[in-house]
């Protein structure tokens, strides 16, 4: 008799410590075994990957879904179907841009509905913090959401207004009595200006990297001061990682993320109109990406995440003051991010660390981020060595503009699969609570 359901092995398993020849055996969607590779145990179906590489299923806690209401910027289908391409089993999706935001019980149960029977990848739902909606946090936290979202600066949609720093020591205050999590874009609103003209580099100067680092130093004072865990999200510059140490040093739980777009491409990379590279805050110069790499390379910054933010090809027309701010990239974060870190010296276990294990210790995701015994079986078979250019004919979601047509990268998904079955058309995704 069959022992397992199925057993994968390869010559680069990737495991928490660290990468090794090794079998990983699954039963009834969960990892049950890890042995060496030339012990495999019988099984049901063995794949044999040879030197293409065996990773854990990533993470990404920061993924626009935009379903209901913007489902023509992108949808749970057409989302998760890009992120199992990408590798990714897992998204946690932001509580806007959709109608309504996740700002109340009532708007969760209808994004809970929109997202069921359509998801290829598992999928968990943070709220959102806005103004005059403290009494709705706690509900929303006993409900599941993995944490709750808030801008210090205008969100780019009406529905989700940011909080006043006054405002966010209320939130904080009231997240903190349950002990939950909050995530914050972090731009200081009186140092951003209005960009003259539609270059990219009146766009770039209208969002100095001083901004967020004024905006962070505030977020960490009123983590300090209620006693939340808080995270910054979409870390452009380094400048405000040093404070961010500096917090954490002195016991302030603060985390941060950074995102494949500001770790790969610079604003040199920019051309005059194209603003498919638009995202808030901007892609800045080689300088400061490689500050970026320092602070990843440190533990300063825990993690990396997609921050996918799609609209349609029409909202992306204009110059870089009026398009669309978002970055469509979500199923080529991970060869994006392996194609420099392999050139930077890092090792795909540094990939998987910032990329699947990180971000589900930050949002509480149990079950996923490393191949250990007990864990969900999601897996990815991944071609390290192999490169291909991108294409945007061959992306998975519902529009293709993205700032890497063109570009080369290494490192091909193979197969992903999620809870021991490959990932097809068939929409197997769970709805996760917290």
């Amino acid at each position: 008799m069959n022992d397992y359901d199925l057993v994968v092995r390869s010559r680069r398993t990737v495991l928490p410590d660290g990468e090794r020849p090794a079998a990983v055996a699954v039963r009834d969607g969960r990892i049950a075994a890890v042995t060496g590779h030339d012990d495999a145990p019988p099984a049901g179906t063995r794949v044999d990957l040879g030197e293409v590489a065996l990773l854990p299923g990533l993470v990404d806690t920061h993924v626009h879904v935009n379903e209901p209401g913007r489902t023509e910027w992108e949808g749970f289908a057409t989302a998760t179907r890009a992120a199992a391409a990408g590798g990714v089993t897992t998204i946690v999706d932001m509580p806007l841009n959709s109608l309504p935001p996740v700002t109340t019980a009532a708007a969760l149960a209808v994004k809970r509905d929109a997202a069921a029977g359509r998801c290829r990848t598992d999928v968990g739902f943070w709220g959102g913090a806005i103004p005059g909606n403290t009494p709705e946090l706690r509900a929303l936290h006993g409900l599941g959401v993995f944490g709750f979202k808030c801008f210090t600066a205008d969100s780019g949609v009406p529905e989700f207004p940011p909080l006043s720093y006054e405002a966010m020591e209320e939130a904080f205050t009231e997240i903190a009595s349950f002990d939950g999590l909050v995530i914050v874009h972090a731009e200081d609103p009186g140092s951003l200006s209005v960009p003259v003209g539609g270059t990219y580099d009146a766009f770039l100067a209208s969002r100095p990297p001083s901004a967020e680092q004024k905006a962070i130093e505030q977020v960490i004072r009123l983590a300090e001061a209620t006693g939340v865990r808080a995270h910054i999200l979409h870390v452009s510059a380094a400048d405000g990682v040093e404070p961010l140490s500096r917090a954490r040093a002195r016991g302030v739980r603060v985390s941060a993320e950074t995102c494949p777009h500001y770790l790969t491409l610079s604003a040199a990379d920019v051309r005059p109109g194209a603003t498919q590279f638009k995202c808030c805050p901007p892609i800045r110069d080689a300088a400061v990406r490689d500050g970026l790499w320092r602070a990843l390379a440190a533990g300063a910054i825990d993690c990396v995440v997609s921050d996918h933010s799609p609209c349609p090809p029409e909202l992306k027309r204009g110059g870089f003051d009026e398009a669309w701010g978002g970055i469509s990239a979500l199923q080529l974060g991970l060869p994006a991010v392996w194609t420099e870190a392999r050139r930077r010296g890092h090792e795909l276990a540094d990939v998987v660390r910032w990329m699947s294990a990180a971000p589900a210790a930050l949002a509480g995701v149990t079950g996923k981020g490393a191949i250990e015994v007990g864990n969900d079986a999601d897996l990815v078979a991944f071609a390290a060595d192999e490169t291909f250019t991108v294409d945007p004919a061959a992306l998975r979601t519902r529009h293709r503009l993205t700032p890497y047509e063109g570009r080369e990268l290494t490192g091909v998904v193979r197969a992903t699969w999620l809870r021991g079955e490959v990932v097809d058309d068939m929409p197997r995704g769970r709805l996760l609570r917290r």
